[in-house]
């Protein structure tokens, strides 16, 4: 029987689909600076935008140890949209958590489906990585509506986000804790997309993570009803520490990159007939000790087995992101020349892989977050 031409194939469907769409998309995306409009409609018509909805509200109701596994997959091929969908799914997590009746009821359902796509504003310039020191503010009206004023930085999905999760100061105060994420007198509102007021802009021209839409949040008296508001006023770093507790980590993302890179890498010894050497294949197999060992500490922080499982979820973004650099390096010097051409994949990898390390929490505050209570 002859072999179906690949023109002959059916076109895949769903999650199959999505995993298509970014091979075929990811170079030119990275070029334009932007996601593909076809990646977008693979993400929305995919499973995954339901992945850590509960299932009453539409959603999969997946664990955390699910949702690394998916991201990681998706970051294999491509890791701007494995950030999308993190932040999707974080923000999910944080309405199935913290939202009231009417907020699950009302935005879960339009989440899960991939009708809308969620995404976290909670950065800016000034702040710092603790995200202390926000110049967002939001007034309380007297109608119990809020009215806020400030600039976001570094917002994933800005511009493509159907809604927005927004950290602003809603109490002056002065903190007393300064070891937390987060500052005290901080509050969540999820904001919808186009509400008058605020105004994406994706003139960040980035390094790494060049097709997850990262840009700038303007909100100019952006007015919002009391029911806006997610979680207890001026208790956002409850919210916050809670979020690594969840075993969902960045970490995820980083153990694609790997496992992507080391899969380059042994496809060229391959192909040059370089696994005779021994040098190489024993290279080869500390590299893919690496990415292992990464795996297991991002599938143990899902699995949220320790005593202290957001110390898990931190020490498995330090680590991940730290040997997928590692093992992106190691690959481009065993492809030699062939890795100085810039078109090669190695050199966007390399790219994505140092971003993560600077994605909040950044590696710097992750080890602080640890570290900080045995000097008490």
């Amino acid at each position: 029987m002859p072999a179906l031409d690949v023109t002959e194939r059916p076109r895949a469907t769903g999650d199959a689909a999505l995993l298509e769409v970014l091979d075929e998309h990811v170079k030119p995306a990275d070029e334009a600076g932007k996601p593909a409009r076809e990646v977008l409609e693979a993400v929305r018509a995919s499973s995954l935008p339901g992945l850590s909805v509960p299932r009453r509200f539409g959603g999969s109701g997946a664990s955390s140890l699910e949702v690394n596994r998916r991201i990681a997959e998706i970051a294999y091929h491509d890791p701007s949209t494995a950030i999308i969908l993190f932040q999707h799914l974080a923000v999910c997590s944080r309405i199935a958590e913290w939202g009231t009746n009417e907020q699950r009821h009302e935005i879960l359902p339009k989440l899960a489906s991939g009708r809308w796509l969620a995404a976290s504003a909670w950065s800016e310039t000034g702040a710092g990585a603790a995200k202390k020191n926000l110049a967002t503010q939001a007034e309380e009206r007297a109608d119990g509506g809020w009215s806020i004023s400030g600039g976001k930085a570094f917002t994933t999905g800005a511009g493509l986000a159907d809604i927005y999760l927004v950290l602003a100061q809603t109490t002056p105060v002065s903190d007393v804790d300064d070891t937390a994420y987060g500052s005290n007198g901080q509050s969540f509102f999820l904001i919808p997309a186009p509400t008058p007021g605020i105004e994406p802009d994706l003139g960040l021209d980035l390094v790494g993570m060049r097709s997850s839409a990262t840009g700038f949040i303007e909100l100019r008296d952006c007015e919002i009803g009391p029911d806006a508001l997610l979680g207890p006023r001026d208790r956002a770093s409850r919210i916050i520490a809670g979020v690594r507790q969840s075993g969902a980590t960045l970490g995820a993302v980083s153990v694609g990159i790997a496992e992507a890179a080391w899969d380059l890498g042994f496809e060229s010894a391959l192909r040059k007939s370089m696994l005779g050497q021994q040098a190489i294949r024993h290279r080869l197999v500390d590299l893919r000790g690496r990415v292992e060992s990464a795996r297991a500490l991002v599938e143990r922080a899902g699995r949220r087995e320790a005593a202290e499982p957001g110390e898990v979820t931190l020490h498995s973004k330090i680590f991940a992101s730290q040997t997928a650099e590692e093992v992106v390096q190691a690959v481009a010097r065993m492809l030699g020349s062939a890795g100085y051409v810039a078109a090669n994949p190695i050199n966007r990898m390399a790219r994505d892989a140092r971003a993560v390390a600077l994605m909040g929490p950044t590696n710097e505050l992750s080890r602080e977050l640890v570290s900080t209570p045995w000097a008490a």
